[in-house]
């Protein structure tokens, strides 16, 4: 149900509360909306994209969680298998739903769950409706590499494509090379160059041209040819080789592009998925290198929301104990040695900064002065955060504004663990230079190119037998667990079609 839909003149609850109760109904979704609207837009100054709220059933957010949150998505064997996991841990209780799934697109659309209080319907509107929504819609990553006019119209495209050529070449040679593409999709992401804008008709034009080509080149004859067509361009002489050496612009670090460009043994409609899978490893590339930021960003707008409407006496007391209930289970921070710790609360830490920040803007200290120069002091914290939310990501963040106020709040200090060494060491505690070592090592741990396997085609034979060469990169030693090693090499041959070669870099001075 779409906000166009929702009764626009639904008359108040009683005492001038936007709702009395747990239930909820459209008139009152509206009603609510309207509020977090003119809180978010007017005090906060959020400039978010057309909103388009959906209440759905705990089997359609079990289907939205197989499709990685995308109402939209092409037909894959995984994506079912995680249906019927998920929908079985939830039964048997092990596992909740969330309350929302929020999706970057233009109208953005976000799902809420038909079984939420009204209270909690109001939470999520204003977590996700306004705090996500102005993040995707103003942070620079996003505009960088996100087209939200265009993702729903390109998914249909995507769907449709596969379907087709699951008609045309069968199930399982388009599963193979899906199951191979998705192998790569943490290697198929421009981490340093501007990407191009998502345009569906470009895209489907440009595949009606290569289907008209491939229509006009096409001998009957090639079909009693062993191996298919005969290979155009035969032997190559040195000089050419070096050419088109020079024309691949090695080394290469997005896997799945140089294999789309550059495989001598995929046919079109296997490029067509392969780019297919890249452009959706691209567009959600951002998400991953925001996540403390963007769910910092809606927890911190939702909190500020809902106790102003409850300053303004527009819920009440009991509805806000509500929220607020929820709101502290989303932000808990667990000890080390509690069974519950899993490392470092994006929501927690995302949150405490947010909330940080505005004390430094609001009241700052001597030594807020001293290290935040910039903002210490500066009343119109609302434009404050507006700027941090647009101009970082997730590693700059913290390495910007992390203070050391809040470092000692959170009791945080620096442990070394070195192979070399029989125990850990205490490397940085709450001092004027272990405050800067903290911060370096907590902000090192969010730069997503730290997480991830550096793999670059340094080479190819094009004059022998065509094999592969791919580099890894150590970082601080480690190296690639051998099975996810061997069985994702599997997956490259199986895309290039020859031999394909890993070796070891030399490990960067310091790691």
């Amino acid at each position: 149900m779409t906000l166009a839909q929702l009764a626009p003149n639904a008359a108040p609850a009683r005492g001038g509360l936007l709702f009395d109760g747990a239930e909820w109904d459209f008139a009152t979704v509206q009603r609510v909306y309207a509020a977090i609207e003119r809180i978010g837009c007017d005090e906060l100054g959020l400039d978010v994209f057309p909103n388009q709220i959906e209440i759905i059933s705990a089997e359609q957010m079990l289907d939205a969680y197989c499709s990685v949150g995308m109402p939209l998505m092409y037909a894959h064997w995984s994506y079912g298998k995680r249906f019927v996991r998920d929908e079985a841990l939830y039964r048997r209780g092990y596992q909740a739903l969330a309350y929302e799934i929020v999706i970057n697109s233009n109208p953005c659309i976000s799902y809420c769950m038909e079984e939420n209080t009204m209270a909690m319907q109001t939470l999520v509107i204003a977590h996700a409706a306004f705090g996500h929504n102005h993040f995707f819609k103003n942070n620079y990553l996003f505009q960088q590499w996100t087209d939200p006019a265009g993702i729903l119209d390109y998914l249909d495209f995507a769907k449709r494509y596969v379907a087709s050529c699951e008609e045309r070449h069968g199930l399982e040679a388009v599963e193979t090379t899906l199951d191979a593409a998705h192998a790569l999709m943490g290697q198929g992401v421009f981490r340093y160059r501007r990407a191009a804008k998502l345009k569906l008709g470009d895209y489907e034009r440009r595949l009606r041209e290569r289907q008209e080509r491939e229509a006009q080149d096409y001998c009957d004859l090639w079909r009693t040819v062993p191996g298919g067509a005969p290979t155009p361009e035969g032997t190559i002489s040195e000089e050419e080789a070096r050419e088109r050496k020079r024309r691949l612009r090695l080394p290469e670090e997005n896997l799945l592009y140089f294999l789309e460009k550059n495989s001598p043994t995929l046919r079109n409609w296997q490029r067509e998925l392969l780019r297919i899978v890249r452009n959706l490893a691209q567009y959600f590339y951002p998400q991953r290198q925001t996540k403390l930021m963007n769910e910092g960003c809606a927890t911190f707008v939702h909190y500020t929301i809902v106790n102003r409407l409850y300053d303004q006496g527009l819920i009440s007391e009991g509805a806000l104990m509500e929220i607020l209930h929820s709101h502290a289970n989303v932000v808990a921070q667990f000890d080390f040695d509690d069974p519950r710790y899993g490392g470092i609360n994006p929501y927690a830490l995302g949150f405490a900064m947010m909330q940080d920040i505005q004390r430094i803007c609001v009241s700052p200290t001597e030594e807020d002065r001293e290290w935040f120069p910039g903002i210490a002091g500066r009343q119109e914290w609302p434009a404050v955060m507006r700027d941090v939310w647009a101009n970082y990501r997730d590693e700059s963040f913290v390495r910007q504004f992390l203070s050391p106020h809040l470092m000692r709040k959170l009791r945080l200090f620096a442990l070394s663990d070195k192979a070399s060494e029989s125990s850990y060491r205490v490397e940085a505690i709450h001092d004027a230079e272990g405050y800067r070592r903290v911060r370096s090592a907590l902000a090192d741990s969010y730069d997503v190119g730290e997480g991830e396997p550096d793999i670059q085609v340094v080479d190819v034979d094009l004059l022998g037998d065509r094999e592969l060469v791919l580099r890894h990169a150590t970082r601080k030693g480690v190296g690639l667990a051998e099975a996810g090693r061997d069985a994702t090499l599997r997956h490259v041959r199986r895309l290039w079609g020859y031999e394909v070669r890993l070796e070891d870099a030399p490990s960067a001075p310091g790691s």
